[in-house]
C-alpha cells in the first residue's frame, strides 16, 4: 500500500525563497493572504485532508469503483466522506474571488492544493476540480441571473459540475457536434449524447450542473456554430431535469471517476455567454482543466518515487557491481545498482523541477488574472496561454514514464495490487489523452501558440530563460548555463524554420509537433533547475545539484534527438499509402 507524504518543506522553501511568492503577489493580495505563515497553515491543512482521507479510500475506490442502478450513479466507499470533508473546510471555493462566494486565495495555492489530491487519490480530483473550473467560467461568461442561482451552490460544494462537449462521432474535432438546443421559453431544450463525461453523475451532491456544447438551431457548420449551455440535473423546484447517464465507462484505471455517457432529452437549459460563441467559453474551462491534468502526472510521480525509494533502500537483492556494500548482509539493498537509481533520478529530477513550474505557473495565472498593471496581465497571460500546451504533455509524458519506472524498481512486486504502484501506472495514463492528447497539444503549441501575436509569447519566454541564465552566472555551473543558452538558440532557429516550413506544406505542424514540444519542455526544466540552484535557503542544496547534475548529463542531450527528429521532413511518415497501413 502507498503511504505519501506532502513534500511540505518543498513547497514551503519554492514559495517563499525561489519565487518569491509573497512580493510577486504584493499588488493582488492584501498581506494577510499572502503570508508565508498563512500559506504554510493552508498546505499543512490540505496535506492532513489528502493524507488522511483521500489515500486511504484510494484502493477501494479503484476495487470498487462507481455503480449505475436505476439511473444514477454511486460513488465509492469512502469518498462522500471525503467529499463533505473538503466541502466543509472551503476548498472548491480556495481561490474562487469573494464576490463570488470563494476564500479568494491566490490560486498558486489551489496548484499545491491538486498536486496532493493527485498524489493521494487521482480519481477524486474531478469532484474538485471541475467545479473549481466551472465555477470560473460561469463567473466570467454567465449572466447575472444565472451567477445568482448556480455559483454559490458550486463554489460552496452543494452543487457539483460537469464539462459535456465530447461526442460518440467527434472527440476533439468538437465541429463535428450534433447536440441541438431549441428554444423554450425561458430557455432552451437540449437533445443529444455526451460521452465521457467525468463526474457525470454521483451521489456525492443532491445536484449537479452541466456546461454543455449543443447547437442553436441557425447556428453556422464547424466550431463557429458552438453555443455553451448550462443544464442541471435538478430544476430550481428541485424536479428532475431531462438528462440522466445511460452508461459507466470501462475503464483500464481512473476508476472512481464517475466518468459517464449522458443522454439530453429535450432537457431545460440556458445560454451562457453569447450565441455561436461557446467555444471561447468553454476554453476557459479547458484550460484550466488542462493544467489540472498536468498535476495528474506530477503528484503521481511524486507517489510512485516516494514508495520505490523507500522500497529500493530496503529490498535486498544482488551485490554492488563494485563488491558488497554490507558485507554482513545477506545481500545489498537495491539501491546500490546504478539502473535502480536511474529509474529513480529519472522521477526525481522531472518531480523537483516539475513542482517548481507548477508554482510558477500558479502565479502567472494569479497575475494574468488579477493583478492591476494591464501589462503586466498580458505579459502573464502570454506565458500562460504559450506554455499551457507544453505544461500538460510534458507533465503527463513524464508523469507516466515515473510511475512505469518506479514499477520497474519493484519487479514483480511491482506488477502485482499488494504495493499500489500498478494502480499508479493504470490511473495516470489518463493524463496523456484527456483533455485533448498530446498530439494535438503539439498542434495547438506550434500551429497557434507559436505564432500568436507575431510570436510575441515565444519570444517572451526566451526573453524570460536568458534573463534568468543571465543572472545565474557565478551561482551554478558554467556547463549548465552554455548548455541552455545554446539550447534556447537552437530552439529559437528551429521554430522559425518549422513555421518557414509549414507555410509551404501544412504536414511540417503534425510531422514535427510532439518532438518539438518535448524540446522546448526540456529547455522549460533545464530553466527550472537554474532557478532552483540559484536560489538560497536549501537545507539540501547539495542533493539538488546532485540531482541537476544527473539532468543535464543524462536527460538534458534528449533535447537535441528530439529537435534532429523535428527536422525530418513529413514525406517519412505521409508516403505509405492510406490502404497499405
Amino acid at each position: 500500500m502507498l503511504n505519501y507524504r506532502a513534500p511540505l518543506g518543498t513547497y514551503s522553501w519554492l514559495l517563499r525563497d525561489v519565487l518569491g511568492a509573497e512580493a510577486a503577489l504584493d499588488a493582488i493580495y492584501p498581506a494577510d493572504l499572502r503570508s508565508p505563515e498563512l500559506f504554510d497553515t493552508v498546505l499543512k491543512e490540505a496535506a492532513r485532508l489528502c493524507e488522511s482521507m483521500l489515500l486511504p479510500c484510494n484502493r477501494d475506490g479503484d476495487e470498487y469503483g462507481c455503480t449505475l442502478l436505476d439511473g444514477a450513479v454511486q460513488a465509492p466507499p469512502g469518498f462522500r466522506a471525503a467529499y463533505n470533508a473538503f466541502v466543509e473546510g472551503g476548498w472548491i471555493g480556495l481561490a474562487t474571488p469573494a464576490d463570488h462566494g470563494g476564500q479568494g486565495l491566490p490560486f498558486v495555492l489551489n496548484v499545491i492544493l491538486h498536486d496532493m489530491i493527485m498524489a493521494t487519490n487521482l480519481s477524486f480530483g474531478d469532484y474538485i476540480g471541475l467545479p473549481q473550473a466551472a465555477a470560473k467560467t460561469i463567473g466570467v461568461h454567465a449572466s447575472p441571473e444565472l451567477r445568482e442561482a448556480y455559483l454559490g451552490q458550486i463554489v460552496a460544494g452543494a452543487t457539483n459540475a460537469t464539462m459535456c462537449m465530447t461526442e460518440p462521432q467527434c472527440g476533439t474535432d468538437i465541429g463535428l457536434v450534433r447536440t441541438k438546443a431549441m428554444p423554450d421559453g425561458d430557455g432552451f431544450a437540449l437533445s443529444g449524447t455526451k460521452i465521457f463525461i467525468s463526474a457525470g453523475d454521483h451521489d456525492l451532491t443532491p445536484n449537479i450542473v452541466h456546461l454543455v456544447l449543443a447547437r442553436l438551431p441557425d447556428a453556422p457548420p464547424g466550431v463557429k456554430g458552438l453555443s455553451l449551455f448550462l443544464c442541471p440535473k435538478l430544476l430550481a423546484d428541485g424536479r428532475p431535469n431531462a438528462v440522466k447517464p445511460v452508461r459507466l465507462e470501462r475503464k483500464m484505471g481512473y476508476k472512481a471517476a464517475a466518468t459517464c455517457e449522458m443522454h439530453f432529452d429535450n432537457a431545460h437549459a440556458w445560454l451562457v455567454g453569447q450565441p455561436n460563441r461557446g467555444l471561447a467559453a468553454i476554453f476557459t474551462m479547458v484550460n484550466t482543466a488542462r493544467l489540472l491534468v498536468s498535476l495528474q502526472g506530477l503528484g503521481t510521480a511524486e507517489a510512485a518515487y516516494q514508495a520505490a525509494s523507500a522500497y529500493a533502500r530496503e529490498r535486498r537483492q544482488g551485490r554492488a557491481l563494485t563488491g558488497p556494500a554490507e558485507p554482513d548482509a545477506p545481500a545489498d539493498p537495491l539501491i546500490v545498482h546504478p539502473d535502480v537509481r536511474r529509474l529513480l533520478l529519472g522521477t526525481r529530477a522531472f518531480t523537483e523541477a516539475g513542482r517548481f513550474i507548477a508554482l510558477w505557473f500558479g502565479l502567472q495565472i494569479d497575475i494574468s488574472e488579477r493583478h492591476p498593471d494591464q501589462e503586466r496581465r498580458v505579459a502573464a497571460d502570454d506565458l500562460v496561454g504559450l506554455l499551457t500546451p507544453v505544461v500538460k504533455a510534458s507533465f503527463s509524458d513524464w508523469g507516466f514514464r515515473s510511475c512505469t519506472d518506479c514499477m520497474q524498481i519493484f519487479g514483480g512486486h511491482g506488477y502485482i495490487r499488494d504495493t499500489g504502484v500498478e494502480q499508479l501506472v493504470r490511473d495516470v495514463r489518463i493524463a496523456q489523452i484527456q483533455e485533448g492528447a498530446n498530439g494535438i497539444q503539439a498542434l495547438d503549441f506550434i500551429g497557434r501558440k507559436l505564432r500568436s501575436n507575431g510570436g510575441r509569447a515565444w519570444a517572451s519566454f526566451l526573453s524570460l530563460v536568458r534573463s534568468d541564465l543571465a543572472a545565474a552566472e557565478g551561482k551554478v555551473e558554467p556547463d549548465h548555463l552554455r548548455l541552455l543558452t545554446d539550447a534556447a538558440d537552437q530552439l529559437d532557429a528551429a521554430a522559425k524554420e518549422l513555421l518557414s516550413a509549414a507555410s509551404e506544406d501544412a504536414d511540417w505542424i503534425g510531422s514535427a509537433g510532439v518532438d518539438f514540444q518535448a524540446a522546448v519542455a526540456l529547455l522549460m526544466f533545464g530553466w527550472a533547475w537554474i532557478r532552483i540552484l540559484s536560489a538560497p535557503g536549501a537545507d539540501n542544496a547539495a542533493m539538488h545539484i546532485t540531482v541537476a547534475t544527473y539532468f543535464f548529463a543524462r536527460e538534458f542531450p534528449r533535447l537535441s534527438m528530439h529537435l534532429e527528429l523535428a527536422r525530418t521532413p513529413p514525406s517519412t511518415l505521409m508516403a505509405l499509402a492510406a490502404d497499405d497501413f
